[in-house]
């Protein structure tokens, strides 16, 4: 019985080191990212987290979910809606603001994101405007980490030139002039 004990126990540090190392190895690959790769590959992350998000809050009773995440940006963005976060990014109607943001904002929104989920889990939140509270409170409690930490607010991060849609549709356009080109 001991050995057997021992033996998953032994098993199971192995999987943590190789677990880790994996890790370590995206860490490091990370890194290597232009800015514009890691802004893909940050909003590829909100957009799978949002989704989660959005799953979470219809189930503690959320029915508008622009209002949802308006609470959020409030807290995040001291006070400014989506609607004013696109306009002072210079944004046209309708245009996302998540794929005009660079990655240290997406990081910023991701964590918020993440946070509000695990909240309203974890806390069993119900109704609609508890779920609205809690996502602005989380917003506001990034808010001061960010400021505690001396970082900067995601209001005053640059906004890249380009849209990710911008650079998906240049990528698409060079893949299509290489294949014609053959």
């Amino acid at each position: 019985m001991v050995i057997q004990e021992k033996k998953v126990i032994a098993e199971a540090q192995t999987y943590f080191a190789f677990q880790t190392r994996k890790q370590e190895l995206s860490e490091k690959e990370y890194m290597l990212l232009t800015e514009d790769e890691k802004r893909f590959y940050q909003r590829n992350l909100t957009r799978k987290g949002n989704y989660s998000l959005n799953q979470t809050a219809k189930n503690a009773g959320v029915k508008n979910f622009d209002q949802f995440h308006n609470y959020g940006y409030k807290g995040l963005y001291n006070g400014e809606t989506a609607d004013d976060i696109a306009k002072r990014k210079g944004l046209r109607y309708r245009e996302d603001i998540l794929d005009n943001m660079g990655s240290e904002e997406l990081v910023d929104n991701l964590f918020r994101i993440v946070q509000t989920e695990a909240k309203l889990k974890k806390d069993k939140i119900k109704g609609e405007m508890n779920a609205n509270k809690t996502h602005y409170k989380m917003g506001k409690d990034i808010r001061n980490f960010i400021k505690k930490q001396g970082g900067t607010m995601p209001e005053d991060l640059p906004t890249p030139e380009k849209s990710l849609k911008e650079l998906e549709k240049e990528n698409k356009k060079k893949l299509s002039n290489k294949n014609t080109n053959k």
